[in-house]
């Protein structure tokens, strides 16, 4: 098993097989936008475990592994006996067990779910790939696409600067990893008591972040400028005392005539406009947002075939 390739956090792949994977994306993207039929997985399937419920993720993996000739089989904890959290308290199966059941059964499993410690736990005893759908330090797949959608409208992202505004959270943590294999930059400003721990964001070193008190400078200059939600799935608890805290860290017009007027908006939705970002920003020219939503279904099916088959040239697939 220890040979399986797996897409657990965004430092699991190479610069060069990123290189690889975009160009993917954009000739799979192609094949897509011209209705040209491209069937690599036939006969294959994946297995969806969902123990965080999301649209984005269940429909760009769904409609993409059929849209690659494959099938997908949607399961949350409702529908099996798998249960990762308070284990015992429930007669459930433990997540070993279920690894090496799924595994037996289909080709490829994604999981979205809460604790980084189960998803590791899976893949270690999973005999095929496993995907990251989120969980709560790491969100690989929205950033392979953000990253995809940066390339497509402004090039390389080598040497570019990311400002991250808001939350260290798990798309943050994960945009930290992808400044390390990719080499560029990400300025992060988030309030007092938010700050990113390096350690848990699963970093090297911090040779490809700094870290900004004031937001309006974060952004300054910044080639992109990216935010999420104040409030992540499963902290809605804090939902009060994080609109307090995070009041001065919104995305409003002012922060992206700081940027410049190259600079793109991305945002991995669901959206709160109002709050981490003004309705202007995420509607306005430079939003790239909904190029950034579907791109998500075209990254994941490079992703799909890169670790079903390993690489293909477009020679050998048309």
């Amino acid at each position: 098993m220890d040979s399986v390739k797996h897409f657990l956090q965004f430092k699991d792949f190479t610069r060069a097989e990123y290189d690889h994977l975009f160009e993917r994306s954009r000739w799979i993207k192609g094949q897509f936008k011209a209705y040209r039929k491209y069937w690599p997985l036939s006969d294959r399937t994946l297995v969806m475990i969902f123990e965080k419920a999301s649209t984005r993720t269940r429909l760009s993996f769904e409609a993409g592994m059929q849209q690659l000739g494959g099938s997908a089989i949607y399961l949350n904890s409702r529908d099996s006996q798998l249960h990762s959290r308070d284990s015992q308290l429930q007669r459930g199966e433990s997540v070993e067990d279920a690894a090496q059941v799924i595994s037996r059964m289909s080709d490829v499993v994604m999981i979205r779910t809460f604790e980084q410690a189960m998803i590791e736990r899976f893949a270690a005893n999973s005999r095929v790939p496993v995907i990251n759908g989120l969980t709560n330090e790491y969100h690989p797949c929205q950033i392979v696409a953000d990253i995809f959608t940066f390339i497509e409208h402004r090039g390389p992202i080598q040497g570019k600067t990311v400002a991250w505004i808001g939350d260290s959270n798990n798309v943050c943590n994960t945009w930290l990893q992808a400044a390390e294999v990719l080499d560029f930059n990400v300025h992060v400003s988030t309030p007092p008591g938010y700050e990113v721990e390096p350690a848990r964001a699963g970093l090297y070193g911090t040779d490809h972040f700094e870290s900004y008190a004031d937001p309006m400078e974060a952004a300054r200059g910044a080639d992109l400028v990216t935010t999420d939600v104040w409030t992540s799935m499963g902290f809605e608890a804090e939902n009060d005392e994080r609109r307090r805290d995070f009041a001065d860290w919104q995305v409003d017009l002012d922060m992206m005539r700081a940027a410049g007027p190259e600079s793109l908006f991305m945002h991995c939705l669901p959206v709160h406009r109002g709050e981490e970002v003004e309705a202007a920003v995420i509607d306005g020219a430079q939003s790239v947002v909904w190029d950034e939503a579907e791109n998500r279904m075209h990254t994941q099916k490079a992703l799909l075939e890169y670790l079903l088959l390993g690489r293909v040239e477009a020679a050998a697939s048309k």
